[in-house]
């Protein structure tokens, strides 16, 4: 079987394991948080991921730092979200923690594959 360029990258691979964690995370969100915050992050945490395979396959070097950026910006976007799920009690202190680990980790990793394309 073919293998994409981008599925070999950690970040990558890293940032599919973020989104695959928030979707097991927010099917215990409240039922009305559906179309809301589960929506919103489960959104934003995809948006990481695909973000580096499009970008990945971009020619010119500021197009592909462009979609880096989109990806930390999505990044972010998700702690945020965890934030506020943690403020309404939709997640623990531990598990917002532990998401905590895996973005710095995710967002380090980011801005090397940015800085190595700049």
């Amino acid at each position: 079987m073919y293998t994409f360029s981008f599925e070999k990258l950690e970040v990558w691979q890293l940032s599919r394991k973020l989104s695959v964690n928030i979707y097991k995370t927010t099917s215990s969100f409240p039922h009305e948080e559906l179309y809301g915050l589960t929506s919103q992050l489960r959104r934003a945490a995809d948006s990481v991921s695909s973000n580096i395979a499009e970008g990945n396959f971009r020619l010119s070097q500021k197009d592909k730092a462009h979609f880096f950026e989109m990806s930390f910006s999505s990044l972010m976007e998700v702690m945020n979200q965890l934030i506020i799920s943690f403020d309404l009690k939709f997640l623990n202190e531990e598990t917002l923690n532990s998401y905590r680990k895996e973005i710095a980790e995710l967002s380090n990793k980011l801005n090397s594959l940015h800085k190595n394309i700049s």
